[in-house]
């Protein structure tokens, strides 16, 4: 299926100029409204349709929905920028959801979210930023941060040290390394990880946690989308690390920035959202481990019980979710029944 998209650009809170890729319609059977889709950090909207059978953003066309894409400030096709996870959700995720609404005249959407995409999202659903986004679907990791022990590790010692050299790590090194750091970069993942010939896959282990490879199970990709996502994976700022060690050290969110706007605490915090959470997991996922979403599905089942629901696909990783060259018939239906519900 051969779609087409606009490019639909935004203003974020802070004035970064952002983006929205919208899949142009021509037959109107867009019944169910708009979904906006959101990638994790250091990829951008691109994520979302590899080359497989039928992509996500496919399926869920082909399944009555309106679809949008949103190129948050963590996007690879943006200028590289030190952002947070605070400044996603202040200023990025209420500017498209508003875009949206505005352009559709919708009353509510829903939302798929990904990754760093997802913690980010929950942020601002928490908050009470996101009120017309009335489902969301959260793959991966959304409140609380469980990862292998050798990640945690990698995080509170290698990270700090990356952090003092260089104020971005980049996948991208294991093709063209630029400098002398990248150089001795790229020489260390050649001598550990011998998964595959795909130096971008490799580096992005070695970017992304711990595994071989982290993101993704090779037996889910085909050759294509393989050799595709060397093209897909990009900058990623050190400074991150940070935020990111200080919720894994804690076992969940934490922001960094102090905005007003957000609560300093995620989980103690009292939801300011009525949304209809659903969270999915590969049973298989080596970057946030499914007891993060286990967790967070049951600290919202407590506070409002048999309204969300948990989603543990079993043979699948982190991004072969939407990746995997058989996800269209063992995770989309899923992804579809649930999101249809409401």
């Amino acid at each position: 299926m051969s779609l087409q998209f606009e490019t639909i650009d935004f203003i974020a809170g802070d004035g970064m100029k952002l983006n929205l890729k919208h899949v142009v319609n021509h037959t109107n059977t867009a019944k169910k409204g708009p979904i906006l889709l959101v990638h994790g950090a250091g990829v951008r909207a691109n994520i979302f349709s590899a080359p497989v059978e039928t992509t996500f953003v496919e399926y869920l066309v082909n399944n009555g929905y309106d679809v949008w894409l949103e190129n948050w400030r963590a996007s690879i096709d943006m200028e590289p920028n030190l952002w947070t996870l605070d400044q996603a959700a202040v200023y990025d995720h209420p500017y498209a959801v508003n875009k949206i609404i505005e352009i559709t005249g919708a009353q509510t959407i829903k939302a798929v979210i990904h990754c760093q995409g997802s913690t980010s999202f929950m942020m601002s659903a928490v908050a009470g930023l996101i009120p017309k986004v009335d489902v969301i679907l959260a793959n991966a990791v959304s409140l609380h941060l469980i990862v292998p022990r050798l990640s945690k590790l990698k995080i509170d010692y290698v990270s700090k040290i990356l952090q003092r050299l260089t104020p971005y790590v980049d996948p991208q090194w294991g093709r063209n390394p630029p400098h002398l750091l990248a150089k001795a970069v790229r020489m260390y993942v050649h001598l550990t990880h011998r998964e595959c010939k795909n130096t971008v896959c490799r580096h992005s282990s070695f970017t992304y946690g711990v595994g071989k490879p982290t993101l993704w199970r090779h037996e889910n990709l085909n050759e294509q989308t393989h050799d595709w996502l060397s093209d897909e994976f990009g900058f990623l700022p050190t400074k991150f690390y940070t935020q990111l060690g200080n919720s894994v050290g804690s076992g969940h969110l934490q922001s960094v920035d102090n905005f007003d706007e957000l609560p300093q605490d995620f989980v103690t915090a009292t939801p300011k959202t009525d949304a209809r959470f659903i969270f999915f997991s590969g049973k298989l996922n080596n970057t946030f481990l499914p007891e993060s979403q286990i967790k967070t599905f049951e600290h919202f089942d407590k506070i409002k019980p048999n309204f969300h629901s948990l989603n543990i696909i079993e043979n699948y990783g982190h991004l072969c979710m939407f990746m995997g060259k058989d996800a269209h018939k063992d995770v989309f239906p899923k992804m579809l029944e649930e999101l249809d519900k409401s």
